[in-house]
Parts: structure tokens; C-alpha cells; sequence
């Protein structure tokens, strides 16, 4: 491969891309635009992630090193699983309860150290301006916040922001976080400590505690993320690099696998669609069984990737099962890709995890807290069980993919426990010879309930996906139903690939982003 020039981007609001267009307008790299863009994805799109998120990335340097960063943060260290037993059979999904370490602006720090060229605080430059003055309301944002209801009402902090003259602020609406705006302008100044130790840390220690929330100064200032190297694959020609456990990246990887070791193969856009679908439900319940914090239950990858396992995955269609115990709706999180020409690039995916996270928002900073506690299992001895210090497992999957040595692209989505089989048919669709644009918008389907007691049988099909594929899902004895396209129900995708020297970008328009690309290089 001959190495591409230029810059792209692209990211699910269009702020938020304009943001990482001009971090690369100003001289900056790959890395410089993915955090501007993130942080100002935590003002424009505070449904899906914010500054009380978590994160993980893959980055790629320029000679070709890649690194994952884990900025998920862990449960309060007086958590304990026997005491919330005692007030449910399973983690709420929101209030206190869920709300563990938030994660994302270590990851920021982390990410910026990496390295950014411009100073730590040009990235927040377009986020506090759109948190100050004011963003138009987006659609995805819009829909959610009629879709929560209650939810927004019941919390002071949701109310100001998100109900302002006592309903809901709808689509074009001016979206105005002035605590935030504060907030984002004290960590711009005194850098991720202040959230972690600062006067700002006090004040949002301080409201998690009227809550009944269990973190403290302890759980906060303790919190570092984890650098480790990614998870690699092979697929084809390609080799992919995903976050290891207690991020998702793991199932993405499987399911590739198992394509490649079916016999006889089949096209899984098509025809093979039943066997893809197959394997991602009988992955999503391995996850749910054993995918944990990995300083507590070390990951047995062989489990998960070796030939025995393969092999079980690629059997006789399997019978149609009820959804795996713990299951979760879909969740909400933004992905970020970027990448320049000398070779760096960024995948980058920050979330709440559901829609509003724990639908606490703490008026004093402006901050949306996350609910990823959710994710917990309450059974005694699982893997994934709440104590105190654990990270939850994580449905997240950044995605870096090169060919001989050098980056051929970018990829990452929203979508929940989906996210597998969201990046997959992505992936597939661009080695199949669309344009990542064309990829990204591809009619898809998602198997196994989008929401709480729905059956793992249940695929959503959107208009437009071949008649092959719904042949080959119903032959798998699959309850498939249509739904419009383009709908969020699947997912929303971003990606980036390396084409005739040129990155070429990619914005699902199942969201509200943009696919940016300029030809500045790196300053």
C-alpha cells in the first residue's frame, strides 16, 4: 500500500466534526482533532456521552506502534455486591447506584500525552463556546429526550438543562450548559486533575453524595486509565486492533474468525447472513457469562478465539434461545475516527451507556453522570460481579485496521451490545467495494432484542437489506421484522479507509454528523 495524504474525520454531530476540522485546519494531527471533536461531542450530543462518560481508544502512531487506552472508571471502593442484593435482584439503571468512576477526561489527558501537537487547552476551544452560547438541538437528541420523559423531569439538574421553560427542548431548540461551559473551562486551565481532585471534583463529590452515592475523594483522585497494547486479529488480509477486555473488542474478532473458518464459506452480507447471526448471539451470551475487569478474572482468549471455540460457533444452525440473563437495551455513545497522512489515526468511542447515563446531572458543574454500574451482575461469583474497585465489562470496540504494516482504516459505532455486528457488516460492505460513506449508510440488520425481555431470536431488518440475507435469517429460525430506514435502532457508524492515496470518510446518516477530509498536513 502506498500511504495517503491529507486528513479525514468524521463523528455523529456536525459541530462536533467542525470542531476536528479546524484542530486540523490549525496545524494539528489525528489526535488533536479526535479530542476536539470528543469534547465537544460531550456539549453537542450530551444523550450519548459527556464529561461523567467513560472511554476507550485505539491509537495508531506514525512509525506504525499502537496502543489501547481504557479510561473506564471503577465502582466506589465501598461497593458491595451483598448490599445492593439487598435492594434488587439487579443494578438499577439509574440514580446512584450505576454511577462509577466517569473516566473520560483522564482518557482525554491520556490521549493528549500521546502525541497531540497543540496545547491541552485548544481542545476544549469549540466545546465551551457551544456549551456558553448555545447548539441547536439535533434529531437523535431531540427524539431521546421526548422518548425519557419522566426521566429528565424527576432530576433538578435534567430539568434546567434539558427543560428549561418546563417542557422539553425539541429539535433546532437552543440547547444552552453554562455550568458546563464552567466546568470545561476550569479543566482547560488546570488540566484532568480538576475533576479528579480539583474544586470541581468537590463540588460534584459533594452533589453525588446528596444522591446517596457511595464514590468519594478517594475513588476519584485514585483513578488512572490503562495503557496496554490492543487486542490483534486477523482477518483476510487485514489485521485488526481492538481494546482487550473489559472492553467488547473480543466479539468483533470472533465473529470475523468464525467466517473465515466456516466451511464452506459464504458470503455474510448475503447468504451467510444466518451463520453471522449465529455466532454474534452465541458470542453476546459468552459475554454475558464471562466478559469482566481483567485485574479481577484474567481473560482466557483462547476461550473465545481458540479452534475448539471456533468450531462450536460454526456448527449446525442452533435453536432460537431466550435472551441471556443481564441483558441491557441499547446503549448510547459516540464514535470518533480521524487519521492523517502520515499514518496516525484515532478511533475513539465515549458513552453514558443508556440515553442521559444515570439521569443524574449535578446543577453545581453541569455534569451528566454515566450509569456503566449497570453492566454489573449481581449473581454471586460471577465474573462480572459489583465490587468495590471493578471496572465493569464494557460493550465498546474501537477499531484500527491495517494491511501490510500500514493503516488501510478507521472504524467505530454506537449501538449497545451491537457493536459487534454493526462494524462487521460496516467492514464487510467496504472490502466488498463500497465507499466508507456508502458503508456507513448500507441498510443492516441487528440481532437479539433491543430492549429489556426481548427474545435473542429477534432481528431487526431495515428496508433495503438484500433478500438473501432475510432468507438466510429466517432459515436460521429467526423472528425477523422490518423496520424503516434509516433507523438508530441499528446503530450509528463512522469510518474512515484508505483509498487510491486518499483517506475517504465516512458519517452514518443515521445520526446527525459529518464526514470531513482536507489535504493540510500535520504541522
Amino acid at each position: 500500500m502506498t500511504r495517503a495524504s491529507g486528513w479525514a474525520l468524521a463523528a455523529p454531530e456536525r459541530h462536533a466534526a467542525e470542531a476536528g476540522a479546524a484542530a486540523f485546519a490549525a496545524g494539528g494531527n489525528a489526535i488533536d482533532a479526535a479530542l476536539a471533536t470528543a469534547v465537544a461531542l460531550a456539549v453537542t450530543y450530551p444523550h450519548n456521552c459527556g464529561v461523567g462518560g467513560d472511554l476507550f481508544a485505539v491509537v495508531r502512531h506514525a512509525d506504525g506502534r499502537s496502543v489501547s487506552v481504557n479510561a473506564s472508571g471503577p465502582a466506589a471502593r465501598a461497593a458491595d455486591a451483598a448490599a445492593q442484593r439487598a435492594r434488587g435482584p439487579r443494578m438499577p439503571m439509574t440514580g446512584p447506584d450505576p454511577v462509577t468512576v466517569p473516566g473520560v477526561v483522564r482518557g482525554w489527558e491520556h490521549l493528549h500525552a500521546l502525541g497531540a501537537l497543540r496545547p491541552w487547552h485548544a481542545a476544549f476551544e469549540a466545546a465551551r463556546r457551544h456549551a456558553e452560547d448555545g447548539v441547536e438541538v439535533p434529531a437523535s437528541l431531540a427524539a431521546a429526550l421526548a422518548h425519557a420523559g419522566a426521566d429528565v423531569a424527576l432530576d433538578a439538574g435534567m430539568t434546567e438543562v434539558f427543560r428549561p421553560a418546563g417542557a422539553a427542548l425539541e429539535e433546532g431548540d437552543r440547547l444552552r450548559q453554562p455550568a458546563l461551559a464552567r466546568t470545561l473551562g476550569r479543566i482547560a486551565e488546570h488540566g484532568a486533575a480538576e475533576l479528579y481532585a480539583g474544586d470541581t471534583a468537590a463540588r460534584l463529590l459533594a452533589g453525588l453524595a446528596r444522591h446517596g452515592s457511595l464514590l468519594d475523594e478517594r475513588d476519584f483522585a485514585h483513578f488512572t486509565p490503562e495503557e496496554t497494547p490492543p487486542l490483534a486479529g486477523r482477518f483476510r488480509d487485514l489485521t485488526l486492533l481492538t481494546s482487550p477486555p473489559n472492553a467488547s473488542g473480543v466479539l468483533l474478532l470472533q465473529a470475523l474468525a468464525a467466517l473465515e473458518f466456516a466451511d464452506p464459506p459464504a458470503d455474510p452480507l448475503a447468504g451467510g447472513a444466518g451463520l453471522l447471526a449465529d455466532v454474534i448471539r452465541s458470542g453476546a451470551e459468552q459475554r454475558e457469562a464471562m466478559l469482566a475487569d481483567p485485574r479481577a478474572h484474567g481473560p482466557d482468549l483462547d476461550a473465545w478465539l481458540g479452534e475448539a471455540r471456533l468450531t462450536e460457533l460454526t456448527a449446525a444452525a442452533q435453536a432460537p434461545r431466550a435472551a441471556p440473563a443481564g441483558a441491557r437495551p441499547s446503549g448510547d455513545t459516540v464514535a470518533v475516527v480521524a487519521a492523517d497522512g502520515s499514518g496516525m489515526a484515532v478511533s475513539l468511542i465515549q458513552s453514558l451507556f443508556a440515553s442521559f447515563g444515570a439521569c443524574v446531572l449535578d446543577p453545581a458543574t453541569g455534569v451528566l453522570l454515566h450509569n456503566r454500574g449497570a453492566s454489573f451482575s449481581l449473581e454471586p461469583g460471577h465474573p462480572n460481579e459489583l465490587a468495590g474497585g471493578r471496572r465493569p465489562s464494557h460493550t465498546l470496540m474501537p477499531l484500527v485496521v491495517e494491511r501490510d504494516g500500514e493503516l488501510a482504516g478507521v472504524l467505530g459505532t454506537m449501538g449497545g451490545t451491537a457493536h459487534a455486528q454493526v462494524l462487521a457488516q460496516v467492514l464487510l460492505a467496504i472490502l466488498a467495494g463500497l465507499d466508507p460513506q456508502a458503508a456507513v449508510a448500507a441498510p443492516r440488520w441487528i440481532v437479539g432484542g433491543l430492549d429489556p425481555g426481548e427474545p435473542a431470536a429477534l432481528v431487526r431488518v431495515e428496508e433495503g437489506v438484500p433478500a438473501t440475507a432475510i432468507s438466510a435469517l429466517e432459515e436460521r429460525g429467526l423472528d425477523v421484522r422490518a423496520i424503516p430506514w434509516p433507523s438508530e435502532d441499528v446503530g450509528h457508524a463512522q469510518a474512515i479507509w484508505s483509498t487510491d492515496r486518499a483517506l475517504r470518510p465516512g458519517s452514518d446518516p443515521r445520526a446527525d454528523g459529518a464526514a470531513v477530509a482536507g489535504t493540510v498536513e500535520p504541522g
